[in-house]
């Protein structure tokens, strides 16, 4: 699962990566930059297939078009890359709705004897990386107002990340990003291009376990934190 990002960046720097704009009205709709511990239901700045020169700020948690109930959301951040074509919810989005979603990197948690150890992972040939995602629209039957979401496609672990978990970001190069929002191959192409990223491009290491709180924002999450010795099992 990826549950965690960041995104520390400026709207410049990511205008300046991905040669596309933000609408001046979605400047105010998404967490402000930098945000150093993005979460589900944070709206935050993604490229669409259907605009491939415009950020767009969307909420982190996808919200299919036939859902009651915007709740759903929270079960629906990740997309696992060996099922989309079996769940409705992503079936039709991969084949019409597809996006980036920008990081500079991602957190995931590894189990140790002393439990949960935060890890915050990133690419070493990209400063700002991009994740596969799909989208959605979806009318809130209360008040009418029109939600655009997204989730982050995941798959299988690489070298690097087998050690921290079992799952990763479907993280893209800036090749495969063209072809992923254009439509010169079909869906399954699309989906058959990814691979987890290659573990000799992406490092990892410990951050404090304040990440795991929501609230905490600020830019001593991206530090890194000294490991303690491992428990003496004997003496304990």
């Amino acid at each position: 699962m990826c549950g965690r990002s960041s995104l520390s960046k400026t709207e410049k720097e990511l205008e300046e990566r991905f040669g596309a704009t933000f609408y001046s009205d979605d400047l105010v709709n998404y967490n402000p930059l930098p945000n150093y511990n993005v979460a589900p239901s944070h709206s935050m700045p993604v490229i669409t297939n259907e605009d491939l020169h415009h950020f767009r700020a969307l909420r982190w948690g996808l919200i299919p078009s036939w859902a009651k109930d915007a709740k759903i959301g929270y079960k629906m951040i990740n997309a696992r890359i060996e099922t989309l074509f079996e769940k409705s919810s992503f079936k039709q989005a991969v084949a019409k709705r597809r996006c980036l979603v920008p990081a500079d990197g991602f957190y995931e948690w590894k189990k140790t004897a002393s439990g949960k150890q935060p890890y915050r992972i990133q690419t070493t040939d990209q400063e700002i990386f991009s994740m596969a995602g799909l989208w959605e629209r979806w009318k809130d039957p209360a008040d009418g107002q029109m939600v655009l979401s997204f989730t982050v496609i995941t798959q299988g672990p690489n070298e690097l990340m087998e050690d921290i978990h079992d799952r990763m970001p479907a993280i893209l190069t800036p090749e495969q990003e063209a072809l992923w929002l254009a439509d010169d191959l079909s869906p399954k192409e699309l989906v058959d291009m990814i691979e987890p990223y290659s573990a000799d491009k992406m490092k990892a290491y410990p951050v404090s376990s304040r990440v795991g709180n929501v609230k905490n924002n600020d830019a001593s999450l991206l530090d890194e934190e000294a490991l303690g010795p491992p428990p003496d099992l004997f003496n304990s």
